[in-house]
């Protein structure tokens, strides 16, 4: 019998987690003094969310969370990447603060240690309160001088305990998917000035919330911003394609990269966006790229560059490419592998996060009552045998969180897409742990690919 030499091990001390949000799992959308959010509004607008779907009860983790933590435990999972509402804390998105918020999240934050795992907090996950919208929200510059001190009472309050801090999640979608196409909330088609502008602001909150940190984390405190970039893959491992899809990639993301790791906006970006280009103050940039520690990737999909004589080629995808239910989960397990590789080569991050990965179906329980997702345990399996390519070739890859631990809010898919790897029935907020959780459950503790 041959000798197994790959054992497909990652580094020791990789960090290996799960991961949820706000908005999508705690449910109890008018609690406790709780205010409105973007998403709460563009909920309840008719033809916005599949079959009208609402986070007002979600997973109901809100009432829910120890019990959530205790099979959290169980599964051997020993970090969460979680996200505060900033609704609940400033209902109005500045003014007077609601203790009740800040009751919840220190109960919330003190339970999950005690149940020995480590919190990973974000900031922001998308739930602008309604009250900032309407008063331009990340069109102006109001929202992210109110993200400030908001920023400030999360490290204030939960900064005693918490050291791993996450400025924001993926601003992309919730300015680019909500202002620009108009598909998440707020739900506006806005011009590419006003769209640029906002990008600027939402840089703006990522450095006052890196200031936060730094002036009131304490010791060990350690903050990064989370990305979801557009993904670019060589189509064969040649200098050319290399080169090709590493050039697409930048250009794909240097209008939030360059400024957060260069300290500037590059000339090829300012030059495509014209009279469009954001509006700058002084000071701006030196805020922006304060110094991070590490930077989170979210990764799902990406797409084949192939180079040509001038310039390179994005290949189209066919009708019968392999993909989940969801058409832009395209399988394509290399992107983690050429995403952060191309991050450590065109911006020297050393220390770099899988902050989301994961796949959304339709799953639906066997007569046994058991979730036997073998299709979402092979498409994290190949995803996660290109991740751990990337560390043995010495990518600065940490860690990775699985997205997400339980079936929850889709945003506008509603509740039919289901991505964690804890079924739950939205009748009876039963979790039942799926097939994948279990294979899971298997590759923290061994810390390789099983």
């Amino acid at each position: 019998m041959p000798k197994y030499i790959n054992t497909l091990s990652f580094p020791k001390n990789f960090t290996w987690g799960v991961a949820a949000a706000a908005t999508q799992i705690e449910g109890a959308a008018n609690a406790d003094g709780k205010g409105e959010s973007v998403w709460d509004r563009f909920a309840a607008t008719p033809g916005k969310v599949f079959n009208g779907d609402t986070p007002a009860i979600a997973c109901d983790h809100y009432h829910r969370f120890d019990e959530d933590f205790r099979l959290m435990k169980k599964l051997g999972a020993k970090n969460y990447r979680l996200s505060i509402n900033w609704c609940r804390l400033y209902p109005q998105g500045d003014g007077s603060l609601n203790p009740a918020g800040v009751a919840f999240y220190d109960r919330l934050i003190d339970r999950l240690l005690a149940h020995g795992i480590t919190p990973w907090v974000t900031f922001y996950h998308w739930d602008l309160p309604q009250a900032l919208e309407d008063r331009g929200g990340w069109r102006a510059r109001i929202t992210p001088d109110a993200f400030a001190p908001y920023a400030t009472t999360v490290v204030k309050t939960l900064g005693d305990r918490v050291k791993r801090w996450i400025t924001l999640n993926e601003i992309p979608c919730f300015i680019g998917l909500s202002l620009k196409d108009g598909i998440h909330a707020p739900g506006t088609k806005d011009s590419d000035a006003v769209v640029n502008q906002a990008y600027h602001h939402a840089l703006l909150a990522h450095g006052h919330a890196v200031r936060a940190v730094r002036e009131h984390g304490g010791r060990g405190a350690t903050v990064g911003l989370t990305h979801n970039p557009p993904s670019y893959l060589p189509l064969t491992e040649t200098p050319a394609d290399i080169d090709a899809a590493r050039k697409c990639f930048h250009e794909g993301n240097w209008h939030l990269l360059d400024p957060v790791f260069k300290g500037h906006y590059p000339a090829g970006y300012l030059r495509a966006a014209g009279a469009n280009r954001p509006k700058v103050q002084k000071g701006d940039l030196a805020l922006i790229s304060q110094p991070t520690d590490f930077l989170g990737l979210n990764i799902y999909a990406g797409s084949y560059v192939q180079a040509q004589r001038k310039r390179w080629r994005v290949l189209p995808f066919t009708g019968n490419f392999p993909q989940a239910d969801l058409p832009w989960l395209r399988h394509t397990p290399q992107s983690n592998y050429w995403t952060p590789r191309h991050v450590q080569e065109l911006y020297g991050v050393k220390s770099i996060y899988i902050t989301e990965n994961g796949a959304g179906y339709e799953d639906t329980p066997n007569a046994d009552g058991e979730i036997l997702d073998l299709h979402r345990r092979e498409y994290l399996r190949n995803f996660l045998l290109a991740a751990q390519r990337a560390t043995a070739e010495g990518v600065p890859l940490k860690g990775y969180f699985l997205w997400s631990f339980m079936d929850n809010y889709e945003w506008s898919e509603g509740y039919r897409k289901r991505f964690g790897i804890v079924y739950v029935d939205y009748a009876t907020q039963k979790r039942t742990p799926k097939l994948s959780a279990h294979w899971y459950s298997q590759v923290m503790k061994e810390n390789r690919v099983v």
